[in-house]
């Protein structure tokens, strides 16, 4: 069976591979073996648990509810991807590039964050994300990443660190109930950071 991948926007085939008993998960493989341009692939809901996409570039991908449980995705591009709505869980994505990448609804239970880049940040520490929602007026989700700079958000069109939100927080919401719902997610994000921010990098970052 021969299976294509191609691009997200324009339809074009980025790869193809044929085989008797092929997938797309396998296509996938064979397409990172063969050093090929994936960039902006089209890979909405795509099966492709326990995968072994070590350093792939899947910047800007459309990944949009996709099963990457299990996958390993250490060193992988995913610069502005659509990851939202898709299965992390157990993935590894240690060293991953996420800047930009769109992790709305994304369950990330248990997936290994450690060291992944958000802009110039890195994620440190055994439990660097946390995910929070729905919430707010947008009814859509809170992320918080414990990074070797400090507490970093994402929530929406917004990217930025706590004093950050809690500016663009009044601004918008002010003193009603959005405004509450936040205030209280941000206690929590807070408390969490407070125990899983690791004592030595966070020393190691005060000498820098």
């Amino acid at each position: 069976m021969k299976i294509e991948i191609k691009h997200r926007y324009n339809d074009s085939v980025l790869f193809a591979h044929e085989c008797e008993e092929n997938s797309l998960k396998i296509t996938l493989e064979m397409a990172l073996k063969a050093s090929a341009n994936l960039y902006g692939a089209n890979l909405y809901g795509a099966d492709l648990g326990g995968a072994n996409l070590y350093g792939a570039n899947l910047r800007g991908a459309d990944l949009y509810g996709a099963n990457l449980r299990g996958a390993d995705l250490r060193g992988a591009n995913l610069g502005g991807a659509n990851l939202r709505g898709a299965n992390l869980g157990g993935a590894n994505l240690r060293g991953a590039d996420l800047y930009g990448a769109d992790l709305g609804g994304a369950n990330l239970y248990g997936a290994n964050l450690r060291g992944a880049n958000l802009a110039d940040k890195k994620l440190i520490g055994d439990r660097p994300f946390m995910q929070l929602g729905p919430v707010g007026s947008r009814s859509d989700y809170l992320l918080s990443f414990i990074t070797d700079k400090g507490i970093y958000l994402k929530a929406g069109c917004f990217s930025g660190s706590i004093d950050e939100f809690e500016s663009a927080l009044d601004a918008e919401h002010g003193s009603n109930k959005h405004g509450d719902e936040y205030r209280a997610a941000l206690v929590l994000i807070r408390k969490h950071a407070e125990i899983w921010t690791p004592e030595v990098e966070t020393k190691e970052v005060e000498k820098a």
